[in-house]
């Protein structure tokens, strides 16, 4: 149960008492998962403490940005989530494509802070993690890391992050930016599908007592963070958009699988508004399509295995993208030549073509995830798909310069734009999709006995369980446990926030 996450009582009297401490003395108060989900609960005094702070800074009031309805500036609150609607001179479809925008979160412009923060706070209410003794290791592809290196540093604890070398440069220049000492930034080798290089990594540091791995892939702090705010985020994104569209239904939910944290989402779409869950992965790795394997660049999905906490039994689709098309429209949309082209021949509006910049590598995956199954499942104008977008382009313009030497040596202009556009948007087939059946659900699923009985030494009792959607519906009682731990704690440590 430690392991995974899942306790609801003081697991320590002592190191609770050290975390009660460290956090009265740093004036740390910590939100509640209702108070992230529904930012109007969260107390007026914070709030207007909130207006003077730096959104990018390690400061204990950024805690309670963490959640989907900051505005545009990042600084103020918005009635609804940030979102862009994309219409379909540029998607090629009718329906309704809807993508929230994670860049608008504190700290790391990017949603996965907010499973950082769902996978520490419940294991310092319960005094399994002492912030005045263990470290905070974070494996990661990507923003999960940089996510849980701020919110260690907010709660005064060393966070360590553990990803692949071969990651973007802007994330090795945030991380060089954040943590405490460059030793706290462990490379291992590969690139984004080289998981199981991260979990080798993990196990050798994990024989040190003082280190505590928050593993993504098996927190279940992760998942239900997601199914308690992000969840109820795409739905009020979804609400939104049907008062401009009445009668609109929310068909398909997209995510890139990753550590499958944000697909928690579906499983709270899924039971609101009858939602598909559509899976996604690069068709370079595709994993769930065909149990394949392979190495590609759409940084942030993880790859060569099922994460423990993927809800595989509640899923309808799988989708592949090749990451040929998320870095070639990377590439359009950060051009010069590529948004002209959009705006001049395309007809997309300049204000739609510079709100692309909104979206990372793996938010185009979503998004082309998206076109794809609005063209499988044969969706209208009063059909809507929502989808995420983790990061910006901010994060990737290291890799755009990559994307010039392997595709564009020649140049880019108009002409070769309207090639990217042709081949990766209007272009989308239904090829590398799999809607899935019961048979489908059950080889997904088993894929992840090897990860996790022979390689993690999860029980077979543990790891079955996970079949029966009753699991899942029963983790949801953790979460007002948890608020009501932290609501003693931060009396306890006596800091109002304010």
């Amino acid at each position: 149960m430690a392991r995974l996450g899942l306790e609801t009582s003081i697991v320590d009297p002592s190191v609770y008492q050290n975390s009660v401490a460290r956090f009265r003395q740093a004036g740390v108060r910590l939100p509640t998962f209702a108070e992230l989900a529904e930012p109007a609960r969260i107390p007026s005094a914070i709030t207007d403490a909130l207006a003077s702070v730096d959104p990018d800074t390690p400061h204990p009031a950024n805690l309670f940005r963490v959640n989907w309805f900051n505005d545009a500036s990042r600084r103020g609150r918005s009635a609804v989530p940030g979102y862009l609607e994309l219409p379909s001179s540029l998607t090629g479809v009718e329906a309704r494509i809807l993508v929230a925008i994670g860049s608008r979160f504190p700290l790391i412009a990017a949603h996965k802070v907010l499973a950082a923060y769902g996978c520490l706070v419940p294991r310092i209410v319960t005094g399994q993690f002492d912030p005045t003794a263990h470290k905070a290791l974070w494996p990661s592809t990507g923003n999960y890391c940089r996510g849980g290196v701020a919110i260690s540093r907010i709660l005064g604890c060393r966070g360590v992050a553990i990803l692949p070398e071969g990651m973007s440069a802007e994330r090795f220049r945030w991380l060089d930016a954040w943590v405490t000492d460059p030793s706290d930034i462990v490379r291992t080798p590969g690139t984004e599908s080289n998981v199981k290089e991260i979990y080798d990594t993990c196990a050798a540091l994990d024989r040190d007592p003082k280190n505590v791995i928050f593993n993504q892939f098996c927190e279940f702090g992760n998942y239900l963070v997601h199914a308690t705010c992000t969840g109820p985020a795409l739905s009020a994104i979804y609400e939104d958009a049907r008062v401009r569209h009445p009668g609109l239904r929310l068909a398909a939910f997209t995510s890139a699988t990753g550590s499958a944290g944000t697909i928690a989402a579906g499983d709270h779409l899924k039971s609101q508004h009858g939602t598909r869950i559509v899976a996604v992965e690069a068709t370079e790795c595709p994993t769930l399509l065909y149990n394949g394997f392979g190495e590609h660049n759409i940084q942030g999905l993880g790859d060569k295995h099922v994460p423990y906490i993927h809800n595989v039994m509640n899923t309808a689709l799988v989708v592949g993208i090749s990451d040929h098309a998320t870095d070639g429209l990377g590439f359009l949309a950060g051009h010069a030549a590529g948004r002209e082209y959009l705006v001049r021949r395309r007809g997309v509006s300049a204000e739609v073509v510079e709100s692309l910049s909104a979206l990372g590598l793996s938010g185009w995956c979503n998004v082309l995830a998206a076109i794809k199954t609005a063209k499988y499942l044969r969706l209208g104008k009063d059909d809507a798909i929502v989808t995420v977008a983790t990061d910006s382009a901010a994060m990737y313009g290291s890799e755009r310069d990559k994307a010039a030497n392997r595709y564009f040596a020649s140049g880019f202009d108009a002409v070769t734009a309207g090639e990217v556009f042709g081949q990766h948007l209007l272009g989308q087939g239904t090829d590398d999709l799999l809607e899935l059946s019961a048979r489908d659900k059950d080889r997904i699923f088993n894929l992840g006995y090897f990860t996790w009985v022979e390689q993690q030494g999860v029980s077979v009792h543990d790891f079955e369980s996970r079949r029966s959607q009753s699991f899942w519906t029963g983790l949801r009682a953790l979460v007002p446990a948890w608020d009501a731990m932290i609501a003693q704690f931060n009396a306890e440590t006596g800091v109002t926030g304010a």
